[in-house]
């Protein structure tokens, strides 16, 4: 289970890991024109993209929209409030209806709920939100021949006909490493926690700089405390050779007690301590304390800007106005959507509940409003929804491919005081894209 990279939402601790979000509205982004959402714009939805001839017709054509929510037990908070999203994406009185279904965010109460929607004639699902509910419901979903929209995060569900919504670390790593190689910064560490998140991070980082044509990455994982944090900041900054030799010339040299000797040592001090053999450094914590601890050790061990350019994760939007309090961290880059882009759907929000939407509510409708699209332009089948050009939510661009898997097009942004500014603007287009 992975973390959330937004942070509207306190308390939910580990049970948000697995999820996530995506978002906001959806719109097509091919050249048949936008799709509106009749929600946030005026004007009548067009239809979507056509793929190409030979693109797979798996899924249902006709049906309502199955959407799995924990409506009780511990979750229950997170699924209301996924509840009110998708209400928002169906209009009183649109077609198809929406059957809202509880799955208690149990794998065997998503299972449950699931088969009494396909039972019903639902045609596409929309959810569960979890990674291990969406694990139960895969098979039963293969077997009735209905394609599904998981709120998860967890990129290694994805497959034929199953598209995890949330945002991938391997979707976030992908970006910018791309910006950071046209840059220039090609040659990468990483400092990861030794987790589940951290690993997803490590298997994102290595498989992108292979396809970068990039060195094989320096990576050292490190446990939650301070004396595995300050070994592995120093072992992967080599400073044993890079400087610690010098300054056991400056203990030696003031140690003489001599005129000469703090002479001496006077002069070693003004030397430049070599470089890192990396210049681009991936760091993949989250938390402010082990954040707070690597401010401290990075430039301790010699590994500063501009030398070396740090990245980090997509769950820094979260938290990018506390990191720009440590100067280690100024000019930092990490790949995320427009916060912007999201404000249409946080004011429909904000005038129908009251409240600010926890970003965890954005990829509920996002996905609701996709499938509602695409029963209006020739049903939930893989060929409707891989729709080659993608389409256009308040997360930039995004594409769900044939084999299952996610592109997203991202906003890469820099750490500095007064708010990260952005440094590449999410692409215009993902047709590109593998």
């Amino acid at each position: 289970m992975l973390k959330a990279y937004h942070g509207r939402w306190p308390g939910l601790g580990s049970y948000l890991r697995s999820v996530l979000v995506l978002p906001a509205t959806l719109a097509l982004a091919g050249c048949a024109g936008q799709v509106l959402n009749p929600l946030l714009s005026p004007g009548v939805p067009q239809a979507l993209t056509p793929a190409p001839q030979g693109a797979s017709s798996y899924g249902k054509s006709s049906g309502n929209i199955l959407v799995l929510l924990p409506l009780t037990g511990p979750l229950a908070p997170v699924g209301a409030a996924l509840q009110n999203a998708v209400k928002l994406a169906d209009p009183a009185g649109s077609s198809p209806a929406l059957d809202i279904r509880d799955t208690g965010g149990t794998p065997a109460g998503a299972e449950a709920a699931a088969q009494a929607g396909i039972a019903a004639g639902d045609g596409i699902i929309v959810g569960p939100l979890t990674a291990p509910e969406t694990q139960g419901v895969i098979p039963i979903a293969k077997a009735a021949g209905v394609n599904m929209l998981p709120l998860t995060n967890d990129g290694s569900l994805a497959q034929p006909g199953v598209w995890p919504m949330g945002i991938t670390p391997a979707q976030s790593v992908q970006r910018v490493l791309q910006v950071a190689a046209d840059a220039g910064r090609t040659q990468l560490a990483a400092l990861l926690p030794d987790n589940e998140f951290g690993h997803h991070l490590s298997d994102a980082i290595t498989a992108d700089t292979a396809a970068l044509s990039e060195p094989a990455p320096q990576i050292v994982f490190y446990a939650p405390d301070f004396s595995s944090v300050n070994h592995a900041v120093r072992q992967i900054s080599d400073f044993d050779n890079r400087g610690a030799g010098l300054e056991a010339e400056i203990r030696a040299a003031r140690a003489l007690g001599t005129a000469a000797g703090r002479a001496k040592a006077r002069d070693l001090e003004h030397q430049q301590i070599p470089p890192p053999s990396f210049n681009a450094l991936f760091l993949g914590e989250t938390s402010g304390d082990t954040l707070a601890e690597l401010a401290n050790f990075l430039p301790y061990y010699d590994v500063n800007s501009p030398q070396v350019q740090i990245l980090g994760p997509a769950p820094w939007a979260n938290i990018a106005t506390e990191m720009a309090n440590q100067s280690a961290f100024l000019g930092a880059w990490y790949a995320a959507p427009d916060p912007a882009a999201a404000a249409a759907f946080d004011a429909k929000y904000q005038v129908a509940y009251g409240v600010a939407p926890p970003a965890i509510a954005d990829v509920a409708f996002d996905a609701t409003a996709l499938a509602r699209m695409a029963a209006g332009s020739g049903g939930y089948t893989s060929k409707v929804l891989t729709a080659p050009a993608g389409f256009t939510g308040t997360d930039g661009l995004v594409v769900l491919k044939p084999d299952g898997s996610v592109k997203r097009g991202l906003a890469v942004f820099s750490i500095a005081h007064g708010g990260p500014s952005i440094t590449s603007p999410a692409p215009a287009t993902l047709t590109q894209s593998p």
